[in-house]
């Protein structure tokens, strides 16, 4: 375990959501109770949803907002550079985040792309997601990709791609990050039997898919494989909420699909307890928290080979492209319909899930980068 008694660490993050905020609340915690002084710069919402001030942290409000405001983006680096000059380590988390540190302790030479570092903390930054591509907002991503890559001292990637990504725009210390998700806990006694008669499932075979109702969860491909499957298809249930209830609630009903949205839920070891495999369609993942929950409840995974899902899942799970809704409705009914190969892969899951990393391994993993990054 590295030594960061009485190092002085600034978080940067923009506003966050799910597994984001959650890891960056853990490692700020995480740190503070090694003796680190760690303080958090961010938006209010994004203190009001996680209270990083109540986790022994100092928190410090700047407006890093969620897309280019190219003001008030220039007032956020300002604001930041004052808060982080005192700082031995900045950890930025998020592409926008990180450009903005970055650009916190350098100023940017002429034609926009290129850094000229002035003396200041190392900056660390961690890229949780894909960015967005084509378009106005892809250009002035690949402008915020670059001035990371080129300007901080150090990239972490939560799955392979983004990782290669900055090596070939030039990233000059690049690895792996490590995103735990946090302990369900095991679900009640009976807890199986009674929320499947609550939900009227019956005996009938379940697939749970938890995600944000939003594009890149893939879930219109999911509905397209339900709709493939014909009058064999079990009963699909998928919790969350976002952009895309209403759409997919009127593709349900239209197309009269054995589909129930369950909305946001607070009861996800339950639901896991309640169904029978799980599907996980999404278009591009790091390491989602539910792919490691599913790992750790031992149940049956199918998911999309994308992003850091297949170093995550290793062979514990049924991969297909993402996308591919035949794919997908192939693989949901080759395991339905093999008991003894549901059985293996549970296994496998659950096998799988003793290996994953903890909250500890993860301060771990930074405390000795952040050592690094330091003279001495």
């Amino acid at each position: 375990m590295d030594d960061v008694q009485g190092m002085r660490v600034a978080l940067v993050l923009g506003l966050a959501s799910g597994g984001l905020g959650r890891h960056v609340k853990a490692v700020a915690e995480g740190l503070a109770e090694r003796g680190a002084r760690v303080a958090v710069c961010g938006p209010g919402e994004t203190e009001r949803t996680y209270g990083f001030s109540g986790a022994g942290v100092r928190f410090a409000e700047v407006d890093i907002a969620d897309r280019p405001r190219p003001a008030g983006d220039l007032a956020a680096v300002r604001k930041l550079r004052g808060l982080l000059r005192g700082a031995d380590i900045v950890h930025a988390h998020g592409v926008r985040a990180g450009a903005m540190a970055v650009m916190a302790r350098g100023r940017l030479a002429s034609g926009g792309t290129g850094l000229r570092v002035e003396a200041g903390p190392p900056v660390l930054v961690t890229l949780h997601n894909e960015a967005p591509s084509g378009g106005m907002a892809g250009a002035a991503y690949a402008v915020l990709e670059r001035i990371v890559a080129r300007g901080a001292t150090g990239v972490l990637g939560v799955s392979p791609d983004l990782e290669e990504r900055m090596r070939a725009l030039g990233a000059r210390d690049v690895g792996h990050a490590i995103v735990p998700a946090p302990p369900l806990g095991a679900a009640a006694p009976g807890a199986r039997e009674r929320l499947r008669e609550e939900l009227g499932a019956g005996d009938a075979q379940v697939v749970l898919t938890v995600a944000r109702l939003a594009p890149q969860k893939g879930l219109p491909v999911l509905l397209e494989a339900v709709s493939r499957m014909g009058p064999a298809a079990p009963l699909f249930l998928i919790a969350g909420d976002g952009p895309l209830d209403g759409e997919l609630r009127e593709r349900i009903a239209t197309a009269d699909l054995p589909v129930r949205l369950l909305g946001r839920r607070n009861d996800v070891a339950e639901l896991l307890a309640a169904c029978d495999i799980v599907a996980v369609p999404s278009m591009w993942e790091g390491q989602p928290l539910f792919v490691q929950e599913a790992l750790r409840a031992g149940r049956p995974l199918v998911a999309t080979a994308t992003g850091g899902v297949p170093r995550l899942v290793g062979d514990a799970a049924v991969l297909v492209p993402a996308g591919d809704a035949a794919a997908l409705a192939a693989a949901l009914q080759g395991i339905l319909s093999d008991p003894g190969r549901a059985v293996r892969l549970g296994a496998a899951a659950a096998q799988r899930a003793t290996a994953l990393p903890t909250d500890d391994d993860a301060v771990d993993q930074l405390a000795a980068r952040y050592r690094g990054f330091l003279p001495g």
